[in-house]
């Protein structure tokens, strides 16, 4: 890696535990050589489990945001986290449009896996219309593919389905993440449609808790692969590999509410 690494921006909300949104992503640029920027959408108050309050910023501060990093740095790609309100789903749209030569990486936010809403219905219906259309790639989970397809998702048959309807539906490449199913397996298996075919990736079930900030960290460390010049089947089985290494080195305190747990987001044995 040459001494001028890549560029990666993350438009996400602050986490006060670092274990997820744009800590989280910083981080995982970071362990992946390449430098990060962010753009914040808005200011979280959370620990793992609990969400305290939330404060979406004002979209005329997230432009500046943009428009800064943009003006300043060569940006390779990008990715978007938690944007809370329409007119942050708004001020990333016309971003996304005025840069199109970025791959653009969506983590679909919408409900935090301590219940709280993360995203309005407004701008949800902005983002299914709008913004998924920009992407390259969206990596929903279980709930959040229910909630883009608007049916549920109860089989096997389903899940391995519905890449390809979110595809046919926004038209973006589509990776289903599996962590939420039920399953006895030794491997969990996403699912993904890339480039007109289905495609598979695994990684070890672990004996290990619920972790915060899974999601944006795969996310992130796919948008780091594609900085660096991977293509996006690469990127992402790479990126499942590095979440796999992060979680089975995960780091666990005794704090004054028990003991707690959050990803290495430096792992040893990944590239």
């Amino acid at each position: 890696m040459s001494s001028n690494p890549p560029i990666a921006l993350t438009i996400a909300g602050s986490d006060s535990s670092a274990g997820a949104g744009l800590q989280a992503d910083l981080k995982t640029f970071a362990a992946h050589g390449v430098h990060g920027v962010c753009a914040v959408t808005a200011i979280v108050a959370e620990v793992p489990g609990s969400v305290s309050r939330i404060d979406p910023l004002d979209p005329t501060l997230l432009n500046a945001q943009l428009k800064g990093v943009a003006s300043a740095f060569p940006l390779s790609a990008m990715k978007t986290g938690m944007l809370g309100k329409e007119s942050l789903v708004a001020a990333v749209v016309e971003f996304a449009q005025a840069h199109p030569h970025l791959p653009l990486v969506v983590d679909p936010v919408i409900r935090a896996g301590a219940g709280a809403t993360l995203l309005d219905e407004a701008g949800l219906a902005l983002m299914k219309s709008d913004l998924l259309p920009l992407a390259l790639l969206i990596t929903p989970n279980l709930p959040e593919a229910e909630i883009l397809l608007g049916s549920p998702i109860r089989s096997s048959e389903d899940f391995a389905a519905a890449p390809r309807q979110l595809h046919e539906r926004y038209g973006c490449n589509v990776l289903l993440k599996a962590g939420h199913l039920t399953s006895s397996d030794e491997l969990i298996t996403d699912h993904a449609w890339i480039s007109g075919e289905a495609r598979l990736f695994t990684r070890p079930r672990l004996a290990v808790p619920d972790v915060h900030g899974t999601g944006c960290t795969l996310s992130a460390a796919i948008t780091a692969r594609l900085a660096r010049g991977e293509d996006l089947a690469t990127a992402i089985d790479g990126a499942t590999r590095y979440l796999a290494a992060s979680l089975a080195q995960h780091h666990r305190w005794e704090g004054p509410g028990g003991h707690i747990e959050a990803l290495n987001a430096f792992p040893d044995g990944v590239e």
